[in-house]
């Protein structure tokens, strides 16, 4: 084998057992296959077995991150050790924003004054004097940023929903990250209605998300209020309690027909001289108007209050009262009879 030959294979060697990544045998297979003649046949085997004695990460690996995770805000600093737990010949960072390297030194410092960068992800990496010679070690590295706002409507709606109708609610997160971490929560009140995770997601960047709520309003939820709460669970290394953002109350206004307090009939007896009173109140949204018939004459009433129809001089006969709105009328009648002595 010619010196020429073992100079071009180190230089292969040299070019794929980098600081930063492992050989690829097909890569110098087709390499030799090109350049070399059948003598070196053997070489791709010698340089791998070289390559792996070199190299090691993981669980194999002679250095620590203290801390190992890093959960930090968008904007503000951070920084983080390297250690050798074995002389070392060369120890550093490699990184986008920040780099450094000591000579034989047993620790060296990863440190940024205000970091926004979304895509950095800093590796510590180590040349030592006995195999493996070469280690590395990836910091696991979470930048956050708290949403711009978490906002709640109907979806292509306006103005009060209709008892038994179907309607979306939709929240809004604008610019988290990262929002693989991102629980967004619903309530009805104090009471949460369902929880959307989005594990699914990965980009580290600021997104906009947002989540849907079915609902299918009744008579009871008129008022109800609801709203939606943006939770950053970032686990132990990130803010406690989580880093939260909740939106503003959606009160839903549900229009539903007249409903009586008591909507069976009623028999009233009356006592001449004696003031009666037939109480007609119904609950219904919009409010309901009132309008009472009786056997003998009519009345219009106009007001919430005539609901109640009170008078001494009521004549025995049937009285008729009807609630309506415009989601509909419902009638309840009354019978007054006369009190015998």
């Amino acid at each position: 084998m010619s010196r020429q030959s073992w100079d071009e294979g180190a230089l292969v060697l040299n070019k794929h057992c980098s600081l930063r990544s492992l050989p690829s045998l097909c890569n110098l297979g087709f390499f030799f296959r090109r350049r070399f003649t059948a003598e070196m046949v053997f070489v791709p085997w010698i340089l791998w077995t070289m390559c792996m004695f070199y190299s090691a990460s993981g669980d194999g690996c002679s250095l620590i991150l203290k801390p190992p995770r890093v959960v930090v805000g968008f904007g503000e600093p951070v920084s983080v050790s390297c250690e050798a737990t074995r002389p070392v010949r060369v120890l550093g960072w490699e990184s986008a924003i920040s780099a450094a390297h000591t000579q034989q030194g047993p620790s060296v410092q990863w440190k940024v004054d205000s970091l926004i960068d979304w895509i950095e992800e800093p590796i510590c990496y180590g040349v030592f004097f006995t195999a493996p010679r070469q280690c590395e070690e990836k910091l696991n590295l979470v930048l956050y940023k708290s949403p711009d706002s978490v906002t709640i409507r109907t979806e292509n709606h306006t103005g009060p929903m209709v008892e038994g109708k179907e309607y979306h609610l939709l929240c809004e997160v604008q610019n988290i990250a990262p929002v693989q971490y991102l629980n967004l929560r619903w309530y009805r009140g104090h009471t949460q209605v369902y929880n959307r995770s989005f594990s699914d997601l990965t980009s580290p960047s600021p997104v906009q998300v947002s989540s849907i709520l079915v609902i299918t309003p009744a008579k009871a939820d008129n008022g109800a209020r609801y709203s939606c709460v943006a939770e950053l669970e970032l686990g132990p290394e990130g803010p406690q309690p989580p880093l939260t953002v909740t939106s503003d109350t959606l009160i839903a206004s549900v229009y539903f027909p007249p409903v009586f307090q008591s909507p069976g009939p009623e028999s009233v007896d009356i006592t001449e001289g004696a003031e009666t009173t037939l109480n007609c109140t119904a609950t219904g949204n919009p409010a309901p108007l009132y309008s009472w018939h009786a056997s003998h004459s009519v009345y219009e009433l106009r007001e919430e209050s005539d609901a109640v129809l009170a008078s001494s001089s009521l004549l025995p006969g049937t009285y008729t009262c009807t609630a309506s709105n415009k989601l509909g009328k419902k009638s309840k009648h009354f019978t007054v009879k006369a009190k015998e002595v």
